[in-house]
């Protein structure tokens, strides 16, 4: 039975969850969840993702949501090295650069993508002074990714994983309103390099 994938295409999470099927070569059936319509606070939406939030998955009977639990489970059923758990040392490291990711730019990235892209499609203003303080302190943690970048290839090693893959729902977006952020030698090679793969351009516009 193919995978199903519950989602908006536009959302981070959605894309994040998409973009690692391509990467795996994983068939996907993708049914859209209507955020306008409050589809994803219906009682059938919510037996699936009981926060009423995007994506979720069904996978043969089996439902999961969250998409950095989605992708780690894929990635695990593949036995793809995007999830190094065949080695202690190496996830280690993995778990290293997921958590960097997860604290030290996802909660800047969707700030900056929630005033400059989201508030202009529902017609608010962005708050710009809340943007050079947000994205001032994702400068300051993206200098420490460019001290990482230098001595290897990919935050967990020269390895690509799920932990490069996960920025780039949000780095493209920021990349989209302006805020270049990857423009030091070492974040340009390695945002060039994840940016560039087919498995993101096949899905950065739609899911």
């Amino acid at each position: 039975m193919v995978l199903t994938v519950y989602g908006f295409a536009l959302t981070a999470g959605t894309r994040r969850v998409t973009l690692v099927c391509k990467e795996l070569n994983i068939p996907y059936g993708f049914v859209v969840v209507n955020l306008a319509a409050g589809e994803h606070k219906t009682p059938a939406y919510l037996e699936k993702q009981p926060f009423g939030q995007v994506p979720a998955i069904d996978d043969d009977g089996f439902k999961l949501y969250e998409s950095r639990a989605i992708g780690r489970y894929l990635s695990a059923k593949a036995g793809s090295p995007l999830l190094p758990n065949f080695d202690p040392k190496k996830l280690a490291e993995f778990e290293v650069a997921a958590s960097i990711e997860y604290s030290n730019f996802d909660p800047y990235a969707s700030k900056i993508a929630f005033e400059r892209f989201v508030k202009p499609l529902r017609g608010l203003v962005t708050d710009e002074a809340v943007v050079a303080q947000t994205l001032a302190s994702l400068t300051a943690k993206l200098e420490v990714y460019e001290v990482i970048l230098g001595k290897q290839k990919y935050l967990a090693g020269d390895e690509i994983t799920l932990a490069d893959l996960f920025h780039l729902p949000y780095g493209s977006i920021l990349v989209q309103v302006g805020a270049d952020v990857f423009s030091t030698p070492n974040l340009k090679r390695w945002w060039n390099d994840i940016s560039s793969r087919p498995s993101w351009q096949a899905v950065k516009d739609s899911a």
